[in-house]
Parts: C-alpha cells; sequence; structure tokens
C-alpha cells in the first residue's frame, strides 16, 4: 500500500499544503528532503523516524 503524509498536518510558519505520496521509503526520503529545504529541521534519525511515524495510507482516488 502507497504511503503518503500531508505537511498541513503539521501547522508551521508557512502554512504549507505539500503532500508526498508513494512507497514508504520514497515518501520518507523526500519529507525529510523538503522538511530540511523548506521548513529548517535538522535532518537525522529522529526526523525521518517523526516522518515515518506521521504516514498514513494513502486512500485511492475513483471517480
Amino acid at each position: 500500500m502507497r504511503k503518503m503524509v500531508d505537511c498541513r498536518d503539521h501547522p508551521s510558519e508557512r502554512n504549507c499544503t505539500l503532500v508526498i505520496a508513494g512507497e514508504e521509503e520514497e515518501v520518507v526520503r523526500a519529507a525529510s528532503e523538503h522538511a530540511v529545504s523548506v521548513h529548517g529541521h535538522a535532518d537525522g534519525p529522529e526526523l525521518r523516524e517523526q516522518i515515518r511515524s506521521a504516514l498514513k495510507d494513502e486512500v485511492p482516488q475513483h471517480a
């Protein structure tokens, strides 16, 4: 199952609305890069574990 993380679930001064979805490792990697480059977090195992614990299952969109 694909995973996702939504910046709107984590309030910030930037009011970021980015949603990242994909395979778990892809999402953790992309979200940590985003957290560092956009939100000023320090990269490391603790950040990646926080992101991993915030992952949700992606709900498929059907028309």
